[in-house]
């Protein structure tokens, strides 16, 4: 069955909002009227004030004092009740909570005049033509609230040139930082963990020393918001939000974990790793090791310049690569952007689909009750160290059996579903074709601005089938379910198809195979015509694509995996490899580890092992290595399971970091700065070991012998006396 036709006007109006304002690159709100701010073609900043009329919507009638209520069309939501000033929405909202109502709202109030106008930020803009500025800071101590913390250095640069160092006196720092905000205007304020570390360190600072920080384009101060969620894929990272008026922060450290979450190529999130990664760094980058910048400030200031001017470099670069997406997603979102940047893209999906349901004067429909429903076909089917590996990836597989096997929500009763995933499609394969064009034409700005262009289409286009099966307004399991079901069916077709003709199955992971090409082929060319071949059994509109070649895979278990191309290039894949919660000695023994098995050198990785468990036994791998990073959350003074964590986070406040490890003795969590080389021994070794079983399924049944397990309790004391005794012997 086709998919409905709906004209290009209503199209462009549902995924791009009816009011076409160009060039808005931020709205702020009061009572009852909002300030939008546009940046027109040669830099000069406008602003326009327009009436704001925020909004809730009711399933049932019930009066609300200032409410005027219009009915809307259809079943669910259908009660949209318009105030006169955010305060009586506030009090309407307020008694519908009381009651324990069930209503549609939206607490920001830029997201609510955006949804209720359909206007978005952004539109008729390429990224390079918003105003960025970037900052970074480097300060005495780990947190702000130590008795000798301050800032001796702040670096800053923008998008358009301007560079600037400052030091001296921390006072006259942080007034001339107020100046450059101030100065070069900028529309998005970056940094790489702005949020955890720079934002809260100035404004601490600032309190300290009795200086205002009015960064707002009104002069108004920082605000800090609420602990909301970033999401990255499956997972979420809370974080305390800054605003700043009429201005957008955002966090490169987060935007990379997101634009991460499907190529797996980075092995740490620092800025320094990143860089490596994405080749961003300059030829004659000054390194120093985190805890040698204060004191080496003292003796050489000019290296520690070079240093941090070079962070706010790398931070500019690192933006130009990981954030596009949600830049171009802005334009079509109804969303301010340091909030689009962060939320996942099913609530992307859902604000586009409220706002066409409102434009069209109709109901809202209430989510459907979760339900369980299966997920995509994974199976690991050979482990260890293999080579010649060749990947085949169905194009946008669910996305494609939406729109082939017409698979939609039952939601959707003005029919918006399959038609705007056609036409996202549509554009996106449009977008690529330019992109590519520009590209080879070596027009590099036009070939960034339609990449970018087509990652936000990818983007929603993917969110897709997940919107279906989560809760949100249009969900339908029983459509995520049927979706996931035709999936399996295709996915093990691929599988048993490679298998007949030869091909050796590694590894299914929901829309892709990794493989072992058959005898005979060898080389890009047969390796793309042979996948070819398999393609041309699948269902029509399916489309099996060539997804690369490795020289190497190391296959631990199902999702984990490390990838070695052609080039030397390495990719980690999956929680084994890649854990924010693992201590920096382990992260460096898993990368060493791979290193030694991919060379077949596993009497070199027991070696390194032993290496390992004996400077531990001799505390000399230093409290950077053993300590981890905690963030004070609101349960961590208030559980029970973080108790221990309390105790060391003891006088920090909620957002705060921690540097932590485990004292030996009480086996306490113990601050770093307390540090007296008294690390739990047993503990760390045990560590180490739980590390290298990450790595059992590859190192093969000789593991217990080559990283044989530490001793610990009874046993480990028992052998210390022993060696206590013959020491004595000796003697």
């Amino acid at each position: 069955m086709p998919v409905p036709a709906l004209d290009k006007i209503h199209l462009d109006a549902a995924l791009n909002g009816l009011d076409t304002t160009p060039r808005l690159v931020a709205v702020e709100t009061t009572q009852d009227s909002a300030t939008l701010l546009s940046r027109d073609r040669d830099g000069v900043v406008h602003q326009e004030t327009v009436p704001f009329i925020p909004w809730l919507i009711q399933r049932d009638e019930r009066f609300l004092p200032q409410g005027e209520e219009v009915l809307l069309e259809g079943e669910g939501y259908s009660r949209l009740v318009r105030f006169p000033s955010w305060r009586a929405y506030l009090d309407a909202r307020q008694i519908l909570r009381d009651e324990r109502r069930d209503f549609l709202q939206y607490g920001s109030p830029q997201k609510q005049f955006l949804l209720g106008t359909g206007r978005t930020l952004f539109k008729g803009m390429a990224f390079t033509e918003v105003r960025r500025m970037q900052v970074d800071i480097e300060t005495t101590t780990f947190t702000p609230n130590e008795p000798d913390a301050r800032i001796f250095l702040i670096a800053c640069s923008d998008n358009v040139g301007n560079e600037e160092l400052l030091f001296g006196e921390e006072r006259d720092m942080l007034w001339a930082l107020n100046h450059l905000v101030a100065e070069w205007d900028p529309d998005i304020i970056e940094g790489h963990n702005i949020y955890g570390f720079d934002l809260p360190w100035i404004r601490a600072r600032a309190k300290a020393l009795h200086i205002a920080l009015p960064w707002g384009r009104d002069q108004s101060e920082i605000g800090v918001g609420n602990e909301r969620n970033c999401a990255m894929g499956a997972n979420t990272r809370p974080f305390i939000p800054h605003f700043i008026w009429g201005r957008h922060v955002l966090d490169t450290l987060f935007q990379t974990q997101r634009f991460d979450v499907a190529r797996g190529e980075i092995s740490s999130y620092n800025l320094k790793e990143c860089a490596r990664t994405y080749h961003i760094a300059e030829p004659d980058r000054v390194y120093i090791p985190h805890d040698e910048i204060a004191s080496l400030w003292r003796t050489d200031p000019e290296r520690v310049k070079a240093y941090t001017l070079g962070d706010v470099r790398e931070t500019r670069r690192l933006a130009e690569i990981v954030t596009p997406t949600e830049f171009y997603s802005t334009q079509m979102v109804p969303d301010v952007f340091q909030s689009v940047a962060v939320t996942g893209s099913g609530e992307k999906i859902n604000s586009v689909f409220v706002r066409a349901y409102l434009q069209a004067g109709h109901a809202i429909p209430r989510q459907q009750p979760s339900q369980p429903y299966g997920g995509g076909y994974t199976e690991m089917r050979l482990a260890g160290l293999l080579r010649g590996i060749v990947k085949a990836d169905v194009e946008s597989l669910y996305p494609s059996i939406m729109l082939n096997y017409n698979v939609s929500s039952s939601s959707d009763t003005l029919g918006l579903f399959l038609p705007l995933l056609k036409e996202l499609t549509r554009r996106r394969l449009m977008a690529k074709r330019k992109a590519k064009d520009y590209e080879a034409a070596q027009n590099q700005i036009a070939s960034a601005y339609w990449d970018g262009l087509q990652g936000s289409y990818k983007l929603l286009i993917n969110s897709f089938y997940g919107y279906l099966g989560a809760p949100f307004y249009f969900n339908d399991y029983t459509a995520a379910a049927r979706v996931t079901e035709i999936g399996q069916v295709i996915v093990k077709q691929i599988a048993e198809e490679l298998e007949n003709r030869g091909a050796t199955v590694i590894e299914i992971d929901t829309d892709g195979v990794y493989f072992q090409a058959p005898d005979g082929i060898t080389g890009l060319a047969a390796e793309e015509a042979f996948i070819g071949e398999i393609g041309a059994t699948l269902p029509e509109g399916i489309r099996l694509a060539f997804d690369g070649r490795y020289q190497v895979m190391l296959s631990l278990k199902a999702k984990n995996y490390v990838l070695v191309s052609y080039e030397g290039k390495k990719t980690f894949k999956g929680s084994s490899l890649r854990s924010r919660a693992d201590e920096k000695f382990g992260k460096k023994f898993l990368y060493e580890a791979v290193d030694y098995l991919l060379n077949d050198d596993r009497a070199g990785l027991s070696a390194r092992y032993k290496e390992l468990l004996d400077a531990i036994e001799n505390r000399t791998l230093g409290i950077e290595e053993i300590s981890r990073r905690e963030r004070v959350t609101d349960k961590t003074f208030t559980s029970d399971a973080k108790k221990r964590n309390a105790e060391a986070m003891a006088g920090l406040t909620v957002g705060d970091y921690a540097i932590i490890y485990q004292r030996e003795g009480d086996k306490a969590l113990v601050s770093a700065e307390n540090y007296n080389h008294d690390e739990d021994i047993e503990y760390y070794q045990t560590k180490l070991y739980k590390f290298a079983l990450r790595l059992e399924a590859a190192i093969g049944e000789d593991f217990e012998k080559l990283c044989p397990k530490p001793l610990t309790g009874a046993k480990r004391k028992a052998a210390e006396d022993a060696k206590h005794q013959m020491s004595l012997f000796e003697l």
